[in-house]
C-alpha cells in the first residue's frame, strides 16, 4: 500500500485497547470494524458444536484482525478474544468503505491486501481443523 494511502487510512483510526480473555467480536455478529494489533495477541476461534470453540490462528502486532467487514453481508465468520493484553488501531468499516469508493486505487490495494490475509487465514484454518479432528498428520501441507 503507498505511504499515501496509509496515511489516509490511519487519519480514521483511534487507538483501543482489549483485556486478557476480552471477547473483541463473536462468530456471526454484525461485522462494522476492523483493527491492525499494535501490542498482544489475539486468538481466532471457530464455534464447534458440543465443544470448546477452536483457536484457528493466534495474530500479532502488525496483523489484521477482520475482514467480515468488507464482504457483504457483513457478519464475522469467526470470533476474537485477547489472548493478552491488546493494544489496536480501530477502524470504522463504513468510514473505510467511503474512502474506498471515492479512490479506486486505495480500493484496489485494499482488497488485495484482504484477499491475502484471507487466503492466509483459510489455509491455517484448514490445517487446525485437520490436525484436530483428522487422522494424525492429515493436516500437514506437503
Amino acid at each position: 500500500m503507498t505511504e499515501e494511502h496509509r496515511e489516509l487510512l490511519m487519519s480514521a483510526a483511534r487507538e483501543v485497547s482489549f483485556e486478557t480473555g476480552e471477547r473483541i467480536f463473536n462468530e456471526g455478529g454484525k461485522a462494522d470494524r476492523f483493527w491492525i494489533i499494535r501490542s498482544g495477541t489475539v486468538a481466532l476461534d471457530l464455534h464447534v458444536p458440543g465443544r470448546r470453540a477452536a483457536v484457528i490462528e493466534t495474530l500479532g502486532a502488525g496483523k489484521l484482525l477482520g475482514w467480515s467487514w468488507l464482504v457483504p453481508p457483513h457478519h464475522w465468520h469467526l470470533g476474537a478474544e485477547a489472548a493478552s493484553p491488546v493494544r489496536a488501531y480501530e477502524f470504522e468499516a463504513a468510514t473505510v468503505r467511503e474512502m474506498c469508493a471515492k479512490d479506486p486505487v486505495l480500493d484496489h490495494e485494499l482488497y488485495s491486501y484482504v484477499v491475502g490475509v484471507l487466503a492466509r487465514r483459510l489455509r491455517s484454518a484448514r490445517v487446525q481443523l485437520l490436525n484436530l479432528y483428522a487422522p494424525h498428520g492429515a493436516g500437514e501441507v506437503p
